[in-house]
C-alpha cells in the first residue's frame, strides 16, 4: 500500500451507508458480527466505537492480527444500548487505515472488507 492508498481510502462507502440506517435500541450483544478480511492485506486493528463517539476505545482484536482471506467473530461485552457504531482498520504492513461510520450492527451478522488496488479504494459490505 502507498501514500496514494491512504489518501484515496474511502471514509464512508455508500452502499455500507444504505445498510447503516440506525434502527431501535439493541441489548447489549446483538451487535456481535464477523469480520471478513478480503483485502489482501493483514488487519493489525480493528476498533468499534459507538457512532460519533470521539473515543476509538481498544483495539477489539488486542494482540491478534487478521490475515487476508481470514474471518475474526467480533462479540460484544459492552453496555451500549445502540445499534450504529463507527469501525475502522488499521493495516500491518504501513498503518494506513479506513474507516466506516454509523453501521448498524443490529441489522448486520458479518461484514466483508475489500481493497480495490485500481481504484485505491477499500470497501465494506454487510450481510
Amino acid at each position: 500500500m502507498t501514500t496514494s492508498f491512504i489518501a484515496r481510502t474511502t471514509l464512508a462507502v455508500a452502499a455500507f451507508g444504505a445498510l447503516a440506517l440506525a434502527g431501535t435500541a439493541a441489548l447489549a450483544g446483538d451487535q456481535d458480527f464477523a469480520l471478513l478480511n478480503a483485502t489482501g492485506y493483514e488487519i493489525g486493528e480493528l476498533y468499534v466505537a459507538p457512532a460519533q463517539s470521539s473515543d476509538w476505545q481498544e483495539d477489539v482484536l488486542g494482540q491478534d492480527v487478521l490475515s487476508d482471506g481470514q474471518q475474526a467473530n467480533i462479540k460484544f461485552s459492552r453496555d451500549e444500548d445502540t445499534c450504529a457504531w463507527d469501525l475502522k482498520v488499521v493495516y500491518s504492513e504501513d498503518n494506513s487505515s479506513a474507516e466506516w461510520s454509523n453501521v448498524n450492527l443490529c441489522e448486520l451478522s458479518a461484514v466483508t472488507i475489500k481493497y480495490d488496488a485500481d481504484s485505491g479504494e477499500t470497501s465494506a459490505y454487510g450481510q
